[in-house]
């Protein structure tokens, strides 16, 4: 831990280095002294982060959170290149390394490949299941092709990765599993969706049971975070939602950031960020 001595004078400038990645504490040691004890850089810094379906909506938010706290970024898309492109242009451009890895999670050899294709570039440190399909199927209205394809990419996919991650991962690397409020409180809606995410519930917590103490397993039970992709976006969709509003976007990165920095001792966790949705 290394100590600096600066004068009064440059009180202003000390206050203005608080940051995420650099914590101080300031003692006062004599009316016209202070000491600084800095700490060690985030512990985010110089790891590298699989995040899948990180192209576009919350993936892409992750991506950029994680890259703003020294992450590299190992992006994964299925079908957009163009959006993936474009997520490794404005990363490289906060100072960190990306990469981007296509894969469709739908069909499991692509799946199960694709920590191997990304330990060819880089290891990788932390996993975070993101991608996910979203669709508002009753259940006389789910086909077994939407079955199929629910769990494929929502359940199996997050299964197939975190095996192969945990082949690779060294002690203290982390998985973070991105679930819905909807998961501990099913309802007739989004049944396969549900169901999907409900299991990764469950798995979350197995997986945190048969990985320790080597890796933490956590997840992110999200509510009305993005408006949906068409735009169609209900006004009532607060209206049960004890905070009464949508979340805040720093909401969200901020709890990732935290199961991806938290004491060890926290695993088999779901944190909720649904404004108290799931209560009611």
């Amino acid at each position: 831990m290394r100590r600096k001595y600066i004068t009064a004078k440059h009180e202003r400038q000390v206050a203005g280095c608080y940051s995420f990645t650099t914590q101080l504490n300031c003692v006062m040691n004599e009316p016209n002294w202070i000491t600084i004890f800095a700490m060690p850089d985030h512990p985010l810094k110089n790891k590298t982060v699989l995040i899948t379906g990180a192209a576009r909506r919350l993936g892409r938010m992750f991506a950029l959170a994680c890259a703003r706290a020294g992450t590299n970024v190992a992006i994964h898309h299925a079908h957009s290149q163009a959006d993936a492109k474009s997520l490794k242009e404005e990363i490289t451009g906060l100072g960190v390394r990306a990469w981007i890895f296509q894969a469709d999670l739908n069909d499991s050899t692509q799946t199960g490949n694709l920590i191997r294709l990304v330990n060819e570039s880089t290891p990788v440190h932390f996993l975070v299941n993101s991608a996910a399909i979203f669709q508002p199927l009753a259940l006389d209205s789910t086909t077994l092709e939407d079955w199929n394809k629910h769990l494929a990419i929502n359940l199996t996919a997050p299964f197939l990765l975190s095996q192969a991650f945990a082949r690779q991962a060294d002690e203290g690397s982390r998985i973070v599993n991105i679930l819905d409020w909807r998961a501990l409180r099913p309802a007739a809606d989004h049944f396969p969706y549900t169901v999907s995410k409900s299991a990764l519930a469950a798995m979350t917590k197995s997986l945190a049971v048969s990985l320790a103490p080597r890796i933490t397993v956590n997840g992110l039970a999200l509510g009305a975070i993005l408006p949906p992709a068409d735009g169609n976006a209900s006004p009532d969709i607060t209206k049960n939602i004890p905070m009464k509003r949508w979340a805040k976007e720093n909401e969200v990165e901020q709890a990732l950031l935290f199961l991806l920095t938290s004491p060890t001792f926290i695993t088999g966790e779901i944190i909720h960020v649904d404004g108290g949705r799931h209560l009611v």
